[in-house]
């Protein structure tokens, strides 16, 4: 169950129905330089909050604050010049993937939010149902859905388009933070059926044109590594292109006695977080063979 809140002209998000977790609804795109302030904000508010959880801006490696935290990790790239990335952070076949792109005819380049740039993210998102062994969560959104989610944080956001002609065949959708030190991806995703040209690396080649023109330190590209998740393609992707693990301590501030009891006994991560590698590798394995099949079978019967 997800409620949304305002408290000190901050949008929070409150997942949960009996445990009730709270964050920011940018968290990870934008951050508190002054948490008790809102925590007292929170204390006040009429909806009940169990635990609140924040994450500094980066580079903050070193735990500053005084709430409890766990550590939680990030891909980052620092980033200076084009040059200095193109030359010394990433390797000769990361190098000639984006070159790859450019040879077989895609483009890249910054593009403003408009309905042709929404008409060409829906189309992205509705050109298969399974990603990466599991259901794509934007497959079957109308473009109305796709036109609101993609107008968030538009003051602060940069938007690549990778185009094949005039097709759009990839996109990337950056927020950086309110002091420019960090943009992180909120988006990235190009089509299926044109992997060979590999528009996702030209994205992120422009994604650091793109920060390094701003000032912009940090790239950061989501988790580097998940709980219990062995190194998958998406990882060694990462790596290829110069990202790097960086820890950062995730705070939890329990706001109610039930947020301290379930920070202690660490109810208030996932279920898979709770299970031991092996077994949480089969069970992605069923989930993707599952899913393949629902696909097969769609196709079949189209």
């Amino acid at each position: 169950m997800k409620r949304q809140i305002r408290v000190c002209d901050k949008e929070i998000r409150v997942t949960g129905r009996l445990l009730r977790v709270a964050r920011l609804e940018g968290d990870g795109f934008e951050f508190l330089d002054d948490p008790e302030h809102l925590l007292r904000g929170l204390r006040a508010a009429d909806t009940r909050v169990d635990l609140f959880t924040y994450i500094p801006r980066l580079p903050a490696a070193t735990p500053s604050h005084v709430h409890p935290f766990e550590w939680d990790n990030f891909a980052v790239l620092p980033v200076s010049t084009f040059d200095h990335w193109w030359t010394q952070q990433i390797g000769f076949k990361a190098r000639n993937k984006a070159k790859q792109a450019e040879k077989k005819g895609v483009t890249v380049r910054e593009v403003p939010f408009d309905e042709t740039l929404v008409r060409g993210i829906w189309e992205v998102y509705n050109e298969c149902p399974v990603r990466q062994g599991r259901r794509f969560a934007h497959y079957g959104k109308d473009i109305k859905t796709v036109y609101e989610e993609e107008a968030t944080f538009l003051d602060r956001t940069i938007l690549i388009g990778a185009f094949l002609e005039d097709k759009l065949i990839g996109f990337i959708k950056l927020v950086y933070d309110e002091t420019r030190t960090q943009a992180a991806t909120m988006n990235i995703v190009s089509m299926i059926a044109q992997r060979d040209k590999a528009p996702t690396n030209a994205l992120i080649a422009q994604a650091v044109r793109s920060c390094a023109a701003r000032g912009i330190s940090y790239l950061v590209y989501s988790r580097f590594a998940y709980a219990n998740k062995q190194a998958d393609g998406i990882l060694k992707f990462k790596e290829a292109n110069g990202f790097q693990r960086v820890d950062l301590p995730r705070y939890y501030v329990p706001m109610t006695p039930l947020g301290r009891v379930a920070f202690r006994l660490g109810l208030h991560r996932p279920l898979a977080d709770h299970l031991p590698e092996s077994a949480a590798e089969k069970l992605r394995h069923w989930r993707s063979s599952w899913h393949d099949r629902e696909f097969q079978t769609a196709k079949e019967s189209a």
